[in-house]
């Protein structure tokens, strides 16, 4: 071979192996930036479905996290389906769970999962210091950190004797399109809807629905109806305290009514935040760890000194909550055990009702 072409020939041989090994060099890049980026995460975690508001629940598992090194995947809900959309999800998952925890932001929901079974029972660490109407005797789950169901009212467009005093005020023809509820048949419209079931009885609760839903505007949460009031395009309506306490805060003319208070009325009704561990959850442990912070007293703490201004029931709390509480006003006398088991004829009611509406 000439001097010439043997020099062509290792510069070509030299040329290709550089090639390759680019190639290689490449390919391996390609690897380490999909290891970082799609390997799966390393160290302890639990998956959590809840249904409060994720700006609430969100520094909760922060502090959670920070404190045990378990990373918390979460799961939240839309406004409009509170509850009832990760409800629905948990009994589809029901033979392949991959919630290891339901946070509800009512009960009612949580009750209808564990008479079907898909509640696991954990006795969860400084439990029994809480009321035993909210919390399972079998430790299928905990209820905690409540809000009251309540009237907000525009003080600008309500003058102060005429401000209404009961939820039966919705259904007075003077305040027609005025007056705003969340659609009865999710979160907490939902659980008190079945709560008045139990209460009035079937034909006097289908009558004041079918009065409501005449008379008033159904908006698609109780964020929204707090909202209106505030705004002004709403004279009152119902919603819940960690709404209407937002509104008061942000210097809205508006207040907060504690309806039916007084002898031989029915009381303000208080819905508990709960707290429970699916059946067959992949990560039981973690599970079981993350409950006995949420039921802590200062995870309470937390959640009535934060925004949403949350009634502690553990009575070793010591933050004063900045709403009104069973202590301080008549609280409505309810079996939320009854009110789960009925809600089936109340949803099916309602959907025709309210949808019909629509």
């Amino acid at each position: 071979m000439k001097r010439s072409a043997r020099f062509k020939y290792r510069y070509f041989r030299r040329g290709h192996v550089a090639i390759k090994v680019a190639i290689g060099l490449g390919v391996l890049g390609l690897l380490v930036v999909w290891l970082v980026l799609f390997r799966p995460a390393s160290g302890p975690s639990v998956v959590v479905y809840t249904a409060l508001d994720q700006e609430f629940s969100e520094p909760v598992f922060a502090e959670f996290t920070r404190r045990t090194g378990i990373k918390v995947l979460g799961k939240f809900d839309t406004e409009s389906t509170k509850s009832v959309g990760l409800t629905q999800a948990i009994f589809a998952e029901h033979a392949q769970p991959r919630c290891d925890v339901f946070w509800n932001n009512e009960i009612v929901n949580t009750l209808r999962l564990d008479h079907a079974g898909l509640l696991a029972p954990y006795h969860a660490t400084g439990a029994s210091v809480f009321p035993q109407q909210y919390r399972s005797t079998h430790g299928t789950w905990h209820g905690f950190a409540a809000r009251a169901r309540v009237l907000i009212v525009n003080t600008d467009l309500v003058a102060e004797e005429e401000r209404p005093t009961s939820i039966l005020d919705l259904t007075n023809p003077r305040w027609k399109d005025k007056v705003g509820i969340a659609k009865p048949l999710a979160g907490t419209t939902a659980s008190h809807a079945a709560c008045l079931f139990v209460a009035w009885g079937k034909e006097r609760t289908e009558d004041f629905f079918r009065k409501v839903r005449g008379n008033v505007r159904v908006m698609a949460g109780n964020k929204q109806v707090a909202r209106g009031v505030a705004m002004g395009e709403l004279a009152f309506g119902l919603t819940d305290t960690d709404d209407a306490i937002i509104e008061i805060e942000q210097g809205y003319p508006v207040a907060i009514i504690y309806p039916d208070q007084g002898e031989n009325r029915l009381g303000t009704l208080f819905i508990p935040n709960t707290v429970s561990i699916i059946a067959d959850a992949r990560h039981a442990e973690a599970a079981q760890q993350l409950v006995d912070f949420l039921l802590s007293p200062m995870v309470e703490g937390m959640l009535a000194k934060g925004p949403s201004a949350q009634i502690p029931l553990n009575p070793t709390v010591e933050q004063l909550p900045r709403v009104e509480t069973p202590r301080t006003v008549r609280a409505m006398q309810v079996d939320f055990e009854a009110a789960a088991k009925g809600w089936g004829t109340a949803a099916e009611f309602l959907r025709q009702e309210f949808t019909a509406a629509e």
